[in-house]
């Protein structure tokens, strides 16, 4: 497939997933008539309407190569993309990351109150396990056990909230390189290497047959880590819609800090090729996949 056609599918996949997802997190979070109200709005705020969507086009692009219906995707790359938010809510707090912008708006704690942001970040944890547990997710009880089991472990202790205490942790003490990747291999790649194992998993792909996909998603997660690190340090904040340069002004060590910028852009590079290249047995079913890849480290916000 040329290039200006990956480009092309990979616009389309993005302008698609985005709406989609919009859509879908519309239906799952009506407004209601009742004190409720602010906590959903604000739910809707965090949620509706901004980010990327690279978590959710992952887990449908997976999904798409075997087979799995739209409905069941969308609903399983909602549920990622509700950890995801509530991970930014809480990340912006004053306590944790004090930021005030987020995808180009006011994070929630901004638009509505500190109280509000820690319960929405909370419902919407909650939320991701519902949608998860619907049958309209997959009528097989045993894949959505696969798929809570996943996504619960990618999100706790041993995923993402252990990644950002020691991300906590790295501003008091200086990481290596090691302790670094490890780092982002949770705070970071944890999501997004379950993102693809659950599209594998509506795809009923038993556990042993996810191998390939296990590693791509491993260095596609280092890859979108050091290139948030390179749009740390070079990026636009107008385009980033969040604050830059914060690493630097806390003194916390980076793959750019640790590496230079150049040897981390040729490692992110390398990382791809790697990804792209453990695909090659998918043929052009994985397409969209590969230009993921590559999506990842020519971004720019």
């Amino acid at each position: 497939m040329s290039g200006e056609l990956v480009d092309n599918l990979l616009t389309d996949a993005l302008a698609r997933v985005q709406s989609d997802i919009d859509s879908a997190f519309d239906a799952w979070l009506p407004v209601p008539d009742d004190a409720r109200r602010r906590l959903v709005e604000a739910m809707r705020h965090a949620t509706i309407g901004g980010g990327k969507r690279v978590r959710p086009l992952l887990l449908i692009a997976t999904a798409d190569m075997f087979g799995v219906s739209r409905t069941s995707s969308i609903n399983a790359a909602c549920a990622i993309e509700a950890i995801h938010s509530y991970s930014l809510i809480h990340d912006d707090l004053p306590c944790m990351d004090d930021d005030a912008m987020r995808h180009g708006k006011p994070s929630v704690h901004k638009a509505f109150d500190e109280a509000t942001a820690v319960l929405a970040g909370d419902s919407l944890h909650a939320l991701a396990f519902d949608i998860l547990c619907h049958r309209d997710t997959s009528s097989d009880p045993f894949v959505r056990s696969e798929l809570v089991a996943t996504l619960a472990k990618a999100s706790g202790h041993d995923g993402m909230a252990g990644g950002q205490m020691m991300d906590i942790v790295a501003e008091q003490e200086q990481f290596d390189l090691g302790q670094i990747t490890r780092l982002q291999q949770l705070k970071t790649g944890a999501l997004l290497a379950a993102s693809v194992e659950m599209g594998a998993i509506l795809g009923r792909v038993a556990p042993e047959g996810r191998t390939h996909l296990r590693a791509y998603a491993r260095d596609i997660g280092l890859a979108f880590q050091i290139a948030d690190d390179l749009l740390d340090v070079e990026g636009d904040e107008a385009l980033a819609g969040k604050a830059l340069r914060k690493d630097e002004g806390q003194g916390k060590a980076t793959f750019v800090s640790l590496m230079g910028a150049d040897k981390a852009r040729s490692q992110a590079n390398m990382l791809v090729e790697q990804a792209i290249g453990i695909l090659a047995s998918y043929g052009e079913d994985a397409s969209l996949l590969t230009a993921l890849a590559r999506f990842i480290v020519e971004r720019d916000r």
